[in-house]
């Protein structure tokens, strides 16, 4: 009985709050994976430092983004200096407070 009760909650949170609870189920597989293939290559074209912001041209993405270049809020604004216009980049993004926001990056050597 109990793991029916849990069943019904579960389908009605899903039911009621998908984006939510998926968003955030990717921003925590995200954030806590060493070998993610959420990860796109992106190439940096922009760093915009008072805006927290990096513009990237980039691969399609996992949430059926085509290819594009697209500005990007960024998760930590230290990450900003570790990146240089021309470099390439493996990211995630996922939508945070209404904004695609970089939440994952790594140096492609």
């Amino acid at each position: 009985m109990n793991s029916l009760i849990a069943s019904v909650v579960v389908a009605i949170s899903v039911a009621v709050f998908p984006a939510q609870v998926f968003s955030a189920t990717r921003a925590n597989m995200v954030a806590n994976s060493n070998h993610n293939p959420l990860l796109v290559e992106g190439l940096v074209k922009k760093i915009d430092k008072a805006a927290l912001r990096v513009t990237l041209f980039h691969g399609p993405l996992a949430n059926g983004m085509p290819s594009m270049s697209m500005a990007y809020h960024v998760k930590e604004a230290n990450w900003l200096n570790e990146m240089k216009v021309g470099q390439k980049i493996r990211f995630a993004a996922d939508e945070v407070n209404g904004a695609m926001t970089m939440v994952q990056f790594e140096e492609i050597q």
